[in-house]
Parts: C-alpha cells; structure tokens; sequence
C-alpha cells in the first residue's frame, strides 16, 4: 500500500493502472475509518483490481458553525486499517493543494440538495458533490462505494453522475450498526456515555416504525409520530427533522409503500446523528 498527496502523481498511477486493463474500485472518505468504511472497503476489494480510498476532511462541506476543526483526523491509525484491508493506495491530498486558491467552481444537484440536510445545513451537499466530482476525475474510478446511511448524499451523487455522463457506477453500501443498533458514523467519538445511550433512542424509533409497518400501519403522520415520542423521550435530544419521503425524488408521502424511506436527524447534545429505515428492505 501507498500513500499519495500529490493530485498528479496519482493521475499518472491511475493512467498506468488504465493502461493495463485494470479497474479502479473507489472509496471517498473523510477518515477516522471505522467498519462502516471498512465494508466499503471489503466490497471495492471483492470486485476490483486496485482500490483507492481516499482520505480528505473537505471543508467545502461543513457550515460555519460545524465541527470542521474538531472532526477526528487520524491519518496514521487509517492507514493501519486501510493496510489491512489490502487498499492499493490512500490518497490523502493537502487542502492548500487540492483547492487551488482561488477555488471558484462548485457543484450543485438542484432539488435534491435543498430537503432535508440541505435545509439545515445549506451549501452542505455542493461541497458534497464538488469534492467528489474532483476526486472522480482525479481517480477515474469503474466503481464508486457509498453508504445508505448518508442517504441523500447517496441518491444526490447518484443524480450528479447520471446528468454529467460520468463513467462511474455508484455502488450502495448497507449501513453498519454496532452491537446494540447504534449506526456507525466518525461523529459517535464525541458522545459522552451517557449520550451514546441516548443516541440509541434513534435506533429504537426506527425499530418501532418498522414494527407498525410490518403490522399495517401505512400512514405517515402516525408513524412520524411514534418516533417523536421516543426521540422526545431523551433529555439530550434535539430532533432536526423526521421525515418519510419517496427514496428517488425525496418527496414526502403521507401513505407508504415499498418506494418509501424514513429519515431521521436529531441533535444528541451536540452530535448530530443520522439514521433510515428503507421500508423494501422490511416489506
């Protein structure tokens, strides 16, 4: 395995790599790998010949109150990982080179990037879709690996690759949850025990809505409801948004059905937390 900083030293690798038949399995990451990342990784190694992860804390995509300074950087314990995993090549590009001053393009993905998330955290999802699109063309990938936990960031990339004609199959990754359901995510480093007991109640909301579900119940008002009560049951929780919404477009649907997602946001003091609940998954 190697470590790459330099955008075209790992162009020309790439162009090698091209040269000689070889596909390009990709992993875009923030850092601070846990297993959630590592099946990402497991599923690029299972069908690729070289595969690339890339760590880079992107500040394009943190607001101006967000955790950008604080987010978790560990390059050395990622590499450990990412060795272990047989990753080819860590690309881990330097801000002041991989934005090259003045930075003036951004991606957008109109519609999509303005629900959920993208109301709460505004400019999110084009730092989102211009740091991917740059790491696509730097990287040139056959397949690209991301989880359904960050669900619209999934269908957003989904929607930037099919309008742009970009050669990259996207390739969607169950989430990973740990012993008690809790999903995985770099941000669970900064609940305190107390809160990642809280956190869970996200969890058990989500389990008592597929209970109703697999029961009958199809009204999205009432489902919405129950998990209110259990995230408001929780002293430290904050809910940004509930929200059941047809998984292509977003939209929300008060009746749902097998093409319907739930999605949650809440505050755990002051961790934001992100889960679903894809109902074709349970139905």
């Amino acid at each position: 395995m190697i470590i790459i900083k330099d955008s075209e030293e790992i162009i020309e690798l790439i162009k090698n790599y091209k040269t000689n038949f070889k596909t390009i399995g990709f992993v875009p990451t923030m850092g601070a790998l846990h297993q959630g990342h590592l099946s990402l990784i497991r599923k690029a190694r299972s069908e690729n010949d070289i595969v690339v992860v890339s760590i880079f804390v992107n500040p394009l995509q943190f607001g101006p109150n967000e955790d950008y300074k604080k987010y978790p950087r560990d390059l050395q314990s990622d590499a450990f990982l990412c060795e272990n995993e047989n990753v080819d090549i860590i690309f881990a590009p330097d801000e002041s080179s991989f934005y090259e001053k003045p930075h003036l393009t951004t991606i957008t993905v109109k519609d999509l990037s303005e629900k959920l998330c993208g109301k709460s955290r505004p400019g999110h999802f084009d730092g989102v879709c211009t740091v991917v699109n740059k790491l696509f063309n730097i990287v040139k990938p056959n397949k690209a690996y991301f989880g359904k936990k960050d669900y619209q960031q999934l269908i957003i990339v989904k929607k930037m690759v099919e309008d742009l004609s970009m050669s990259v199959k996207i390739v969607p990754c169950n989430i990973v949850r740990d012993i008690d359901g809790l999903a995985l995510s770099s941000r669970n480093k900064y609940l305190s025990k107390e809160e990642r007991e809280e956190a869970l109640n996200i969890y058990k909301s989500l389990m008592e809505a597929k209970e109703l579900l697999q029961n009958g119940e199809t009204n999205s008002d009432k489902i919405k409801k129950s998990i209110e009560n259990i995230l408001k049951s929780g002293k430290r929780t904050k809910i940004d948004y509930i929200e059941i919404v047809d998984k292509d477009n977003l939209n929300p649907v008060n009746i749902i059905d097998r093409n319907t997602i739930i999605l949650i946001a809440a505050f755990v003091g002051t961790t934001r937390l992100i889960d679903n609940l894809i109902v074709e998954d349970i139905m």
